[in-house]
């Protein structure tokens, strides 16, 4: 499975802050027998993010889209809109099934937005921004993301 990486953070795509976030989720996405074809950090913009998103998702450079920061409660947080703007199809159940369990880590995660859809043959699902909250959910979903993706590309 060929995985995008997308970190929406202002100050992470200034340099001014590190990508916990993202490089956690490669590291995990590799030692789980994925490939990751790209990874960047974008500002907290939704046409930025929408606009990569389509771009990845019509020109089949990615099976997974995954998205980390942009999904919270700030003003500049526009992730899931973004992915909505792009999804096909959404698939409700991947955000609630993550805000379930993340509830039983932590209240604050009811303040978390993300969303997940399908865009063409791309799954498109967004993570939670720090570092801790990334691993926690990614541990949790990636099995059923991958099955997902095996369906979405009709593979089983």
């Amino acid at each position: 499975m060929r995985v995008a990486i997308l970190t929406a953070n202002t100050a992470i795509y200034k340099e001014t802050e590190e990508d916990k976030g993202g490089k956690a989720i490669k590291k995990m996405v590799e030692k789980a027998g994925e490939q990751v074809v790209f990874m960047k950090a974008v500002p907290n913009d939704r046409k930025v993010l929408s606009t990569i998103m389509q771009r990845m998702a019509d020109g089949n450079v990615a099976d997974l889209i995954l998205t980390t920061g942009g999904a919270g409660c700030g003003p500049e947080d526009c992730t899931p809109e973004a992915t909505m703007d792009v999804a096909d199809r959404p698939v409700l159940g991947i955000p609630e099934a993550m805000r379930a369990y993340m509830m039983s880590l932590t209240k604050r995660s009811m303040l978390n937005r993300c969303a997940a859809g399908i865009k063409g043959e791309t799954l498109i699902v967004n993570l939670p921004g720090k570092e801790g909250a990334v691993k926690a959910a990614l541990e949790y979903l990636l099995p059923e993301i991958q099955h997902a993706v095996e369906v979405i590309k009709g593979e089983i």
